[in-house]
């Protein structure tokens, strides 16, 4: 997906993995029962930050990393009738390795 976003400094633009609406026993859940994703794949990274002398500090994330974040946290926004969140790196709270 080609994003026309480009995040400055330390954020990243996120697109939110849904979770499942079907539970294991069979149970459909509606939109209001379900939890806010805290899951999500990075579409976008920004430069990073300065440091006192002007200097770059790089992103420990990149795109294509599935990441978890913080459940209320981040900027919501659709762009191309997909929701997209904006984060902080900081609001991340981890890199999730493997499938």
């Amino acid at each position: 997906m080609k994003l026309s976003l480009k995040p400055l400094g330390n954020r990243i633009v996120v697109e939110p993995i849904e979770q499942e609406e079907i539970t294991a026993g069979g149970i459909v859940l509606p939109e209001t029962a379900k939890e806010k994703p805290q899951q999500g794949m990075v579409l976008a990274v920004g430069p990073g930050e300065r440091d006192e002398d002007g200097d770059r500090i790089p992103m420990d994330v990149k795109v294509g990393d599935k990441v978890l974040f913080a459940k209320y946290s981040g900027t919501e926004m659709k762009l191309d009738g997909k929701k997209l969140l904006v984060l902080r790196e900081s609001d991340l709270l981890a890199i999730v390795l493997g499938k």
